[in-house]
This record gives structure tokens, C-alpha cells and sequence, in this order.
């Protein structure tokens, strides 16, 4: 069973950075999207931020709105996905999560979330 585990949520000011980590373990080989994904409140629609392929993890795809301020990086030795933020916007507060599939429509599996807040 694959398990994700995220870290690194905090509290920042608008114009901070971050970094978010996911620790995936269980997984028993073979290549696999993973990502990061962000709920702004409960109820409100979760939307994808970016994403990357593990063969190779140069396939990346980032939402338009994050796009020059994120940067997702794969460390495969050590199973772990990052999430550089940089330039924090309040609109950027939101729970993170870390999920992974087969493919881009497929989501399998999902981290519990790390919470990260924007102050202005």
C-alpha cells in the first residue's frame, strides 16, 4: 500500500518562501505521476499545482498561477517529492496535499496535507 506523508506547512508573510515535502513509501517499482494538489477551504474545489513524472522526473506540468514561483522536484534515492514556493501570495493559503497515479486523470493515492497560510 502506498503511503504518502507531507511536512512543511506553515504560517508566512506575502512574499515568503516554503518548501513542502512528501514521503512516499510502499511503492513496488515502476514509474508513476506524482504531485501536488491544494484545497483553499473545506468545500471549495481542490485544484492540481504541479505535477511531475517519475521516469526520468523531467515531465512537469504547473498550474498557470504558480507558474515562476514553484518549483516540484522528485529526490528518487531518498523517495521524497519537494515543493519549493516562492513568492507567497495570500491566495496561495490553502491545504496541500501530495497525491500519486498511473496517469494524470487517475489519483490513487493521497497524503493526509500539510497546511500553509499567507499572511499579508
Amino acid at each position: 500500500q502506498v503511503q504518502l506523508v507531507e511536512s512543511g506547512g506553515d504560517s508566512v508573510q506575502s512574499g515568503g518562501s516554503l518548501r513542502l515535502s512528501c514521503v512516499v513509501s510502499g511503492h513496488t517499482g515502476g514509474s508513476y505521476y506524482i504531485g501536488w494538489f491544494r484545497q483553499a477551504a473545506p468545500g471549495k474545489k481542490r485544484e492540481g499545482v504541479a505535477v511531475i513524472w517519475t521516469a526520468g522526473g523531467t515531465t512537469t506540468y504547473y498550474a498557470d498561477s504558480v507558474k515562476g514561483r514553484f518549483t516540484i522536484s522528485l529526490d528518487s534515492d531518498k523517495n521524497t517529492l519537494f515543493l519549493q514556493m516562492s513568492s507567497l501570495k495570500p491566495e496561495d493559503a490553502a491545504m496541500y496535499y501530495c497525491a500519486a497515479g498511473p496517469c494524470m486523470r487517475a489519483w490513487d493515492y493521497w497524503g493526509q496535507g500539510t497546511q500553509v497560510s499567507v499572511t499579508s
